[in-house]
């Protein structure tokens, strides 16, 4: 889970560790949480957990798509990186009900106690899976077009910035390479609202833009052979 949340926000093992330092919300080492998303923290004390519980709880004050809190801002300023990393996307960690997850919630889903959060639990099967949905999701923010006469439409649509992202996304589309499960399961969010784009430059957006990303995968899988109806 916290692997995925630090791939989805684009963000280095350092960010979180320098606000926490810079805002005073506790003490996380690079080392500690470089490891605990590696999965090989066996025994992360309870100020890891309060540290991130936090942070998460600062950054769930963000409305979506809002700019930063001033405060935040001349908190951060003196760090440009880490402004600049905060301000591109700076996603929490939300329960299914859409509460920012605390320390608690936590510790509770690492030793555990209960399932991550439905947005971090789409176990995705593998590798193969992934490249099935890959081909459906090509076939889906194309529209059965072919990758050279829609290619500058869809990749205006696509949020993500990032030269690498938007080389393995546009290889992709082109039917040159296949998403991992973990790149794929990442990338969810920023692939639904791509389609959101889409759709809303042809005026269409509506209650395809209220479902989450979770049901934006299932819409996915029933698009592929394996469910008998192919693309559609």
């Amino acid at each position: 889970m916290i692997k995925v949340w630090h791939e989805r926000n684009a963000w280095s093992h350092r960010v979180l560790p320098a606000m926490a330092e810079l805002l005073d919300l506790g003490r996380i080492h690079n080392s500690q949480l470089s490891n605990l998303r590696n999965g090989k923290l066996a025994a992360p004390g309870p100020e890891i957990f309060l540290t991130l519980a936090r942070l998460n709880a600062l950054l769930a004050q963000r409305p979506a798509g809002a700019p930063l809190p001033s405060a935040l801002c001349t908190a951060l300023a003196d760090v440009p990186e880490l402004l600049a990393a905060v301000e591109a996307s700076a996603l929490p960690l939300l329960d299914g009900g859409g509460q920012p997850l605390g320390c608690g919630d936590l510790v509770e889903i690492f030793v555990g106690l209960r399932p991550p959060p439905p947005a971090y639990d789409w176990r995705i099967a593998g590798d193969a899976e992934a490249a099935e949905l890959s081909a459906a999701l090509a076939d889906l923010l194309c529209g059965g077009r072919s990758w050279r006469s829609c290619r500058d439409e869809v990749m205006a649509a696509f949020p993500r910035r990032r030269r690498q992202d938007r080389n393995d996304f546009a290889a992709v589309m082109a039917g040159q390479a296949e998403y991992s499960a973990r790149s794929l399961d990442a990338l969810l969010p920023d692939l639904q609202r791509t389609e959101q784009a889409l759709l809303g430059s042809e005026g269409k957006v509506g209650a395809d833009g209220e479902e989450n990303p979770g049901e934006f995968l299932e819409r996915l899988r029933r698009r592929l052979p394996t469910n008998g109806s192919g693309p559609s």
